[in-house]
């Protein structure tokens, strides 16, 4: 871990927006998902909420390319849990649905916590879905094809929250905790390290301004008599 790196994951830590989200409505392709992490990393995105009917939905490493490291994926079997998780967080539900009475997605108001709803590309979001969706937004459309990959989707309404909040200072704020981002930060720098003081039901050490682990007598002595 070099300094330039810990302080890199320091600055993108610190600018994960946790009132922005994303929910996907019965997944069943590994790669599509694997794009929708990539592009919530780039745009700040710390919790990614997926219905994925099929346990086996598998991310993709290369087209994600190692997103799924740095957001956190959370698995559903269906859509209302889902829903609900975002909701306990006070966000609003926008799904990306053709409908009499959508909105354009630029016309929305991406500040105020909110979790854009996805579905697959063939079916689009489920009934159940839509029901519980706040309001339906859609992406204006002039040729002859009225719907884009879900991917591509994905990343022109969170570009869109992004410019957003980046012109309202949202991501010179911190929003995570302090004891969840050291945590985050701690695994983020030494995943190695932190699966060992998991297993050994020990609290994470502190990281200096350097990154660099400052273990107790605790830390140390549990560390020589075991493996990691």
């Amino acid at each position: 871990m070099t300094p330039e790196r810990f302080k890199r994951l320091t600055t993108i830590l610190q600018r994960r927006q946790l009132d922005l989200s994303v929910v996907m409505d019965k997944v069943h392709k590994g790669h599509n998902l694997s794009a929708v992490i990539r592009t919530c990393d780039a745009v700040g995105v710390h919790n990614v909420h997926a219905v994925t009917p099929d346990p086996e939905v598998r991310t993709s490493k290369y087209i994600s390319s190692g997103a799924t490291k740095w957001v956190n994926l959370h698995r559903y079997d269906h859509i209302t849990d889902a829903v609900v998780a975002v909701k306990k967080q006070n966000m609003r539900v926008y799904a990306a649905h053709l409908s009499d009475s959508a909105h354009d997605f630029r016309d929305i108001d991406f500040t105020q916590p909110s979790a854009i709803m996805l579905g697959t590309e063939l079916f689009g979001v489920s009934e159940n879905g839509l029901d519980l969706a706040d309001e339906h937004i859609v992406i204006p459309m002039l040729g002859m094809i009225d719907s884009l990959n879900v991917s591509v989707a994905a990343a022109l309404i969170l570009f869109e929250a992004q410019r957003q909040r980046l012109a309202a200072g949202f991501y010179d704020q911190q929003q995570l905790k302090q004891a969840d981002f050291d945590k985050t930060l701690f695994e983020w720098s030494h995943p190695t390290l932190a699966e060992f003081y998991s297993r050994k039901g020990l609290a994470y050490p502190a990281l200096n301004a350097e990154g660099e682990v400052l273990e107790s007598e605790e830390h140390i002595r549990a560390r020589l008599k075991g493996s990691y």
